[in-house]
């Protein structure tokens, strides 16, 4: 049961990208789920959504750590006991999960033409017009994934994708883009990357280093 990726972004920081090609059974191999996550597993209908959630389980060993280390705030935000931080995200048959010693999000998105539907909720899509189908799809893609992994980091209830997350434009080539956070009359800058993992957009966000 192999890694697909592994990325170190600094010292105590670091991303693991699990693509889930394994059984069920496979999965579960060796994993013991705390009674809350057992709970929250017993009531997943969809297969592929247990085999995403104990992809997840063997991602976290990786790092150290069993789901008994996890824990979870009012808003769903995962926390490590331990006071490292973590971010979690899946979409189809890729799982993705992300520790720093910095608040961090992650998300991964399959690239889909539904994108183009539910942009105007959380970007000015009349600002890429002048793209190309497939390269509208892979934006949008990528702008969703960035506002989402800030909005994870954050972790608050009430910032909105489209008036208090700004997204700089960028270049695919460049894999990099900033990104502006107003919250509670503050704002802060952000530095973000991003990768393109067959039809899949993964984006991470992680706290500047204090100088």
């Amino acid at each position: 049961m192999p890694v697909y990726k592994t990325i170190t972004i600094d010292e105590t920081s670091r991303l693991q990208i699990w693509k889930v090609e394994e059984s069920l059974v496979e999965l579960s191999s060796g994993i013991e789920l705390s009674d809350y996550c057992k709970e929250r597993f017993e009531a997943m209908k969809s297969e592929i959504h247990q085999r995403a959630f104990m992809s997840i389980r063997h991602l976290l060993q990786n790092f150290g750590y069993t789901d008994f280390d996890l824990e979870y705030d009012d808003n769903g935000k995962p926390h490590l006991k331990d006071g490292k931080h973590i971010s979690i995200s899946h979409s189809y048959n890729f799982t993705v999960v992300i520790v720093s010693d910095r608040k961090v999000g992650v998300d991964i998105e399959k690239q889909r033409e539904k994108i183009k539907r539910i942009a105007p909720k959380f970007t000015p899509i009349e600002e890429y017009r002048s793209l190309g189908r497939k390269d509208l799809i892979k934006k949008l893609t990528i702008v969703w994934g960035a506002k989402e992994s800030l909005y994870k980091l954050f972790g608050k209830q009430g910032l909105l994708f489209l008036h208090d997350i700004y997204v700089v434009d960028f270049d695919f080539k460049a894999s990099t883009t900033d990104a502006e956070v107003t919250y509670q009359g503050l704002k802060k800058h952000y530095h973000l990357k991003f990768y393109e993992i067959e039809d899949f957009i993964c984006v991470y966000a992680i706290e500047p280093k204090l100088n």
